[in-house]
């Protein structure tokens, strides 16, 4: 709560400007658990703490994510802007729980494992090098609009079975409902419909080897779990991925430890993206988990059907449990990677999912600095925009500089 005794409202441009100074001071006037409002006026409680978000991701029986169990919902209008996000009861991957969450993992996480990372290490090369076509003459582009948000939804449409000319409209409804605006709705309903229309056809095909196909082999489920699972699977794989690599080119850009490295530095590439992980990941708050009975958090008491908003960047950056990078990346980030970036738990990011983002970021991030290597910010850096969002972390525009060169093949 603020000092006058009010819940700490979470919204406001300290979340998108500098949030590590934001929750420090949350935590020095708060604690490790700290009452805030969300926008609506609906109460919550954001855990910052790394020894709390330990503790309530790694008992799904007390802090299960179970949305049903939210005590707001007689107050929450059907309109109301962050429900996509929140989530509303419904069989699906995200907001299903115990037994019933399990049997939807036993289903998507061999369909996501059965993805063969060598293959798409090679489309995301080819995807990669299309893209970096279509710019490369010009000798300037906007990185986040013309690179960084395209590669992922099109290597996720690949993934999925989508047809490509379908992926601009996917990332329009994956951000419309990240930012919680006026649109989450609309976007919402498109985002539906998009899988829906996709489950559909690929019934009506042959099996082929894509993610659809193989859950859809598994049966057992209808066909709004699937619609459902998709959604879930999508959203959580495009909009964090994306950040992930504007988030890393811009600390490699901005950061004078990378400076020596960008021309073909690939082993500074992996370090950039666990540093950002630590400092800057993509998924800043997720929601969310809600206490099963009465219990106490962090010196709070917290009442049975309480929403939990799991603060991964805070806990990322306790000082309790870990020390900030001193004038060399090495011995902080090399190796460790303890961080909360893809949650923990029975609810975690299912490991297969971890990779495929990896493997597209990381591909992306290669490709662009070995085919720009002299790539260089075309504004002062402090002039740099996030996105207006206390959930998820990433640029709005990154715009770039470097000597043309020519195309390798034929553009997207």
């Amino acid at each position: 709560m603020t000092p006058d005794g009010t819940p700490v409202p979470l919204s406001g441009p300290g979340f998108h400007i500098d949030p590590q100074r934001l929750y420090q001071d949350m935590r020095r006037e708060h604690g490790p658990v700290v009452a805030v409002e969300l926008p609506g006026g609906f109460p919550a409680w954001l855990v910052i703490g790394y020894r709390e978000m330990h503790q309530v991701t790694s008992d799904p029986e007390l802090f299960p994510r179970d949305v049903s169990m939210w005590n707001q919902w007689p107050n929450v209008p059907e309109d109301w802007p962050l429900r996509p996000m929140v989530g509303q009861p419904m069989p699906s991957i995200y907001f299903t729980a115990g037994a019933e969450h399990r049997r939807h993992v036993a289903m998507v996480e061999p369909a996501l494992d059965a993805v063969d990372p060598f293959e798409l290490r090679r489309f995301c090369e080819d995807l990669a090098d299309r893209l970096i076509d279509g710019f490369c003459g010009k000798g300037e582009v906007e990185l986040v609009s013309e690179y960084a948000v395209p590669l992922p939804v099109l290597a996720l449409a690949r993934i999925l079975g989508f047809p490509d000319e379908d992926g601009a409209q996917l990332a329009w409804t994956m951000k419309t409902l990240a930012d919680g605006g006026a649109d989450a709705q609309l976007g919402y309903a498109q985002f539906y419909g998009h899988m829906q229309s996709l489950v559909a056809n690929t019934k009506a095909r042959p099996p082929a080897d894509n993610l659809v196909s193989r859950m859809l082999a598994h049966g057992g489920f209808s066909d709004e779990e699937y619609v459902l699972d998709l959604m879930a699977v999508t959203a959580a794989g495009h909009l964090p991925t994306s950040d992930w690599i504007g988030n890393s080119v811009r600390l490699m850009l901005t950061d004078d430890r990378f400076a020596a490295a960008l021309g073909g530095g690939r082993h500074s590439v992996g370090q950039a993206m666990n540093e950002v992980l630590w400092e800057d990941t993509p998924t800043q708050i997720l929601a969310g988990r809600w206490a099963a009975r009465d219990t106490r958090l962090g010196e709070k008491v917290i009442r049975r059907g309480d929403m939990l908003l799991l603060g991964l960047a805070a806990a990322n950056a306790d000082p309790h449990v870990r020390q900030h990078a001193s004038d060399s990346v090495e011995p902080a980030y090399s190796g460790n990677c303890a961080h909360f970036a893809f949650s923990h738990g029975e609810y975690r990011c299912p490991f297969p999912a971890q990779q495929i983002a990896e493997i597209i970021a990381r591909t992306g991030i290669e490709i662009l600095l070995d085919r720009l290597p002299d790539i260089d910010l075309a504004v002062p850096a402090q002039t740099l925009v996030r996105r207006p969002s206390a959930f998820l972390r990433g640029m709005t525009s990154l715009p770039v500089r470097f000597t043309p060169v020519r195309a390798v093949g034929g553009t997207p």
